[in-house]
């Protein structure tokens, strides 16, 4: 079939060789069943004569054999005529044989083809049995090498046919040059067919075990015409044809992604495709037809040309198997993902088909079964769990980690144990990038506990203070840290993320509820307050500002701990090491506000606005001291593993 296509496509030089080649087998068939005719006839004749022997013969021109020897065996003379069982059979195999005779001759020399064509149609009439007879006068005309009318009998028509491929094999002798089997070509066409196979050298073992990527080169007339085969789909194929520095790449294929996809690749040279065409051609296929896309490339010179034939052979073994990899790759991520992937593997020169031989989308369920279960539910794709560039991006790892393995010989169990290894990993990052969460919710805290600590400090400093505004404030920033608390909460259901990280998050909304009623309860104060009093409070405001801060940066050094930075795993430390003593120093500020509270002269409104303000205070710091404990706990569980 691809023979037919590059025939239809306008490239018969390209087929010429294979065509020759199947000729003079054919040709070898063909005098073989003439010299089986002759047997028969002879044991037909005098059935007690030893037959002849030519499974030699048979076999070496790929006769059967057996049913040769139970022909001729079988042969009986009967009224003027020969009968055996399968005689029409045998007849209608040689006709064809002449026939792959004539259309290797046509294909290479058309007057020579349409000579043969119109001497065997005056011979078909008795080339061929009707059924399982012939008579003895009919089989001397097939086999006789002279006849009356000079040319009129197989045997020279045959011969005659053997001789014109002899002339055009002889015209055509085949070499390889670079491992494309080449024709007929000038010392200018070398240099070019040499490019183009760097290229396919260059990426063939991406092919691992698939068979393909065969190559044909040919000089023909102004012209010189490459063929590959790229794989084994039947319409599957590339031909280039190469005048000067002008470059044409012809590219037929059943899937049209795929032929887009080809196009694609080579958008670094100003190479002019064509729409792509549903094609069909008699006698291909089952009438679906094909798609045909053309590139047009003028290089500028021959140094860019042969650059662009490189280019061209090293994309091929990236269209083997292309749809399928799409499938699998569809299965585990989007439509326009999986081409994206595809894309990438292609311009890296990673290919997709090592990840085919590993067991494709199957080795990523393994992975997924074995080392997030419990993260990724039935019927789920990957991208929910990971999100979409995450997802890529792993898959971009399976595809180089299983050419790597293939490559290097790895065994299947090192390749998988590598991608689980991977996936673990990128879990745990989803893990440690919900912290980003708690550090915004440790900002939001330090924005209330900052704003009551300048109130203090404005009502210290004797200067106009809005209790109103305070307490507006902190209850629009509690309300934002309620919207990001359930974000999320949804966000760590969704991927099943760490229970450390939730009780982190409910802890730190915990805190900014303590410190939004702080900043409503200071708005409430007694205009006449003890300075003492004010600088206590002022103390536990401190002691929260610095708290949110040292969380903030714990949060932060936390998220890089899984990198494996020592200098991250001792500032996550150093900042709960801060907020132990933080939590200690808010201790004393609350007790020696309600000592003062107790042993003073306050009336009943002050004393419970003061006590209530500052345990409220030291509630939201020992809020904070908790969330420090399970910050320790979060970055202890990332050094164990």
């Amino acid at each position: 079939m691809k023979s037919l296509i590059v025939g239809h496509l306008g490239h018969g030089e390209l087929i010429l060789p294979s065509l020759i080649a199947k000729g003079l087998a054919a040709n070898d068939r063909a005098k073989v069943r003439m010299t089986v005719l002759q047997a028969l006839i002879r044991h037909a004749l005098d059935p007690g004569a030893e037959p002849i022997d030519l499974s030699a013969e048979c076999r070496a021109a790929g006769v059967d054999a057996r049913a040769v020897r139970s022909l001729i065996d079988e042969a009986r003379a009967v009224d003027g005529k020969v009968t055996a069982p399968g005689l029409a059979k045998f007849t209608q195999e040689l006709r064809s044989d002449v026939e792959a005779m004539m259309d290797a001759v046509a294909a290479g020399d058309a007057t020579a083809g349409e000579k043969a064509a119109a001497r065997w149609s005056a011979i078909q009439a008795t080339a061929v049995a009707a059924d399982d007879e012939i008579t003895n006068d009919e089989i001397a005309a097939l086999i006789s090498v002279s006849s009356n009318d000079g040319d009129g009998s197989l045997h020279r028509l045959v011969m005659d046919l053997h001789k014109d491929l002899n002339r055009l094999s002889a015209a055509c002798a085949e070499e390889t040059l670079n491992g494309a089997h080449a024709f007929g070509l000038s010392p200018e066409d070398r240099p070019m067919v040499a490019a183009f196979m760097r290229g396919v050298d260059r990426t063939r073992s991406l092919k691992f075990n698939h068979p393909g990527l065969e190559t044909s080169a040919v000089r023909a007339g102004q012209r010189l015409a490459i063929q590959n085969d790229i794989g084994t789909t039947d319409a599957h194929i590339i031909v280039v044809t190469v005048e000067g520095t002008a470059v044409v790449v012809t590219h037929t294929d059943v899937h049209e992604e795929r032929a887009r996809f080809f196009a694609s690749l080579f958008d670094y040279f100003p190479v002019r495709w064509s729409g792509l065409d549903r094609q069909n051609a008699e006698g291909i296929g089952d009438g679906s037809g094909f798609c045909l896309i053309t590139g047009q490339y003028e290089a500028e010179s021959s140094e860019r040309r042969d650059a662009f034939l490189e280019a061209l052979g090293a994309s091929l073994v990236f269209l083997i198997d292309w749809n399928k990899a799409r499938k699998d790759l569809r299965s585990l991520t989007g439509k326009r993902d999986a081409v994206r992937i595809l894309d990438w593997a292609a311009r890296n020169e990673i290919g997709h088909r090592a990840f085919l031989e590993l067991g494709g989308s199957n080795l990523v369920a393994a992975a997924v079964r074995h080392a997030a279960a419990a993260r990724v539910g039935f019927g789920e794709q990957l991208t929910d769990a990971l999100g979409r560039e995450e997802t890529v991006d792993f898959l971009k790892t399976v595809l180089r980690v299983s050419k790597e393995a293939l490559l290097q010989g790895w065994s299947v169990r090192v390749v998988r144990d590598e991608i689980e290894a991977d996936l673990v990993r990128r879990f745990e990052r989803t893990d440690n990038t919900l912290l980003t969460a708690t550090i915004r919710q440790a900002g939001l805290a330090r924005e209330i506990a900052a704003r009551i600590g300048r109130y203090i400090a404005d009502r210290q400093a004797g200067g106009t203070v809005d209790g109103p505004l305070l307490a507006a404030f902190a209850q629009r920033i509690e309300q934002k840290a309620d919207r990001l608390i359930v974000d999320t909460r949804n966000t760590i259901a969704r991927l099943e993320a760490s229970q450390t990280i939730l009780q982190l998050a409910n802890t730190m909304e915990a805190t900014i509820d303590e410190l939004e009623q702080a900043a409503f309860i200071a708005s409430l104060l007694p205009a006449d307050l003890d300075p003492v009093i004010l600088r206590l409070i002022a103390d536990l405001c401190t002691a929260a500002v610095g708290g949110a801060e040292a969380l903030a940066s714990g949060f932060a050094a936390a998220v890089d701990v899984p990198e494996g930075q020592h200098a991250d795993t001792e500032d996550a430390l150093a900042a709960i090491t801060r907020l132990a003593e933080l939590e200690h120093a808010a201790d004393l500020a609350e007790r020696s506000a309600t000592a003062c509270v107790l042993r003073g002269h306050f009336g009943t409104e002050t004393a419970l606005a003061v006590v209530e303000l500052t345990r409220v205070l030291e509630r939201a710091n020992d809020s904070m001291a908790m969330a420090a404990n399970l910050l320790h706990i979060h970055v202890m569980a990332d050094l164990s593993i």
